[in-house]
């Protein structure tokens, strides 16, 4: 049992990273804007020369619409400064917008952790000119590593965010589905990569292979199905449509790495109520978890170019599951599967 079963973690994670369904498919952040009619856009500006700490911070709290007006954590670690790696962009996908000028640089001091300790965290609100809301929206940027970049036990990094609750669906503070929810991007050990969301977990989605449920934390969604590399430009690019009706699990979410499709999902609840939508970007990047093992042993630093967003007023219209049931916070087997699970799995997998 213990080698069938070390088999079929070894199967299921080589799949996993080879991800053949989606690999095929290749996507620029503008095509998948057109591919779901996402016709309003913004960018977040950058200076067109090197800025200080304080300069950096007036930028961004005059020009990027933040909540409350402020960076929420981490402002002294935020600076604009010269690109590290201006040759060694994105490994496929079309060549990126800015490659000559000031990148947004992030520091994670040495022995910090969670938002509090390193990093930054900052809500951008983007709002429509005639007062509709977004139910569908796409952040794309461009994020590098310092060389040799010790990825510990893993980290955050920016992605996207609804409800005003500026407080919840982060850090432990689990999602209601009526205040608010959050989809990240995470790293974790070697590199690995995934999107790491606090959302309902109704209809036992946390029994799904591609589903890792923690009861105290977030939602880790195919996780290890792309790859990080330090030293050079790694271009991310998420979908989050939000589910319609609220009571129907439809919620769509796709992330494009480098351009090319590393997962989707399409079987989620964000919301159990129509006033919740997707309000804008989530700048959270830090290293954590919530304990020391999870500490950056040196300071160090990632980089951050070329942030852009898409957004229209409609949300999913795949098909979904009513609503019925919530997930069971345990996590069995791989993934979250169950034994039978996992057994009639890798018995379809041999097929």
């Amino acid at each position: 049992m213990v080698a069938a079963a070390t088999l079929l973690f070894s199967l299921c994670t080589t799949l996993s990273r080879l991800n053949l369904v989606s690999a095929a498919i290749q996507l620029s952040a503008q095509q998948l804007a057109a591919q779901y009619s996402l016709t309003t856009s913004t960018a977040f500006p950058f200076p067109t020369a090197t800025q200080s700490t304080g300069d950096t911070q007036s930028l961004i709290t005059s020009k990027w619409s933040l909540a409350k007006g402020r960076i929420q954590d981490g402002p002294n670690n935020l600076d604009f400064v010269s690109d590290p790696f201006p040759n060694a962009p994105p490994p496929t996908g079309i060549p990126s917008n800015n490659s000559t000028g000031p990148v947004l640089r992030v520091t994670y001091p040495s022995g910090s952790f969670s938002h509090d300790t390193g990093g930054a965290q900052l809500i951008n609100l983007w709002n429509t000119s005639d007062g509709t809301s977004f139910g569908s929206m796409i952040i794309s940027y461009e994020v590098a590593f310092d060389s040799g970049f010790n990825w510990v036990k893993g980290g955050k990094l920016p992605g996207l965010r609804g409800g005003l609750d500026t407080t919840g669906c982060s850090g432990g503070s689990q999602a209601n589905g009526q205040t608010c929810f959050s989809s990240r991007v995470m790293w974790r050990k070697s590199g690995d990569g995934e999107v790491y969301a606090y959302i309902p977990t109704p209809n036992h989605l946390c029994t799904d292979s591609n589903i890792i449920c923690n009861p105290d934390f977030g939602t880790s969604i195919s996780r290890n199905s792309f790859g990080f590399e330090s030293a050079r430009w790694n271009r991310i690019t998420m979908l989050v449509q939000m589910n319609d009706p609220p009571n129907v699990a439809n919620g769509n979410v796709r992330l494009f790495f480098n351009d090319i499709q590393a997962l989707s999902t399409g079987d989620l609840q964000f919301r159990s109520a129509s006033s919740l939508s997707i309000n804008g970007m989530y700048f959270s990047t830090f290293f954590g978890g919530d304990d020391p093992s999870w500490a950056t042993p040196q300071t160090t630093h990632t980089y951050f170019r070329n942030l852009q967003l898409w957004a229209g007023s409609a949300p999913s219209n795949l098909t979904g599951s009513l609503v019925k049931s919530a997930a069971s916070s345990q996590t069995l087997g791989y993934g979250g599967l169950s034994g039978i699970a996992a057994f009639t799995l890798f018995t379809v997998y041999l097929l």
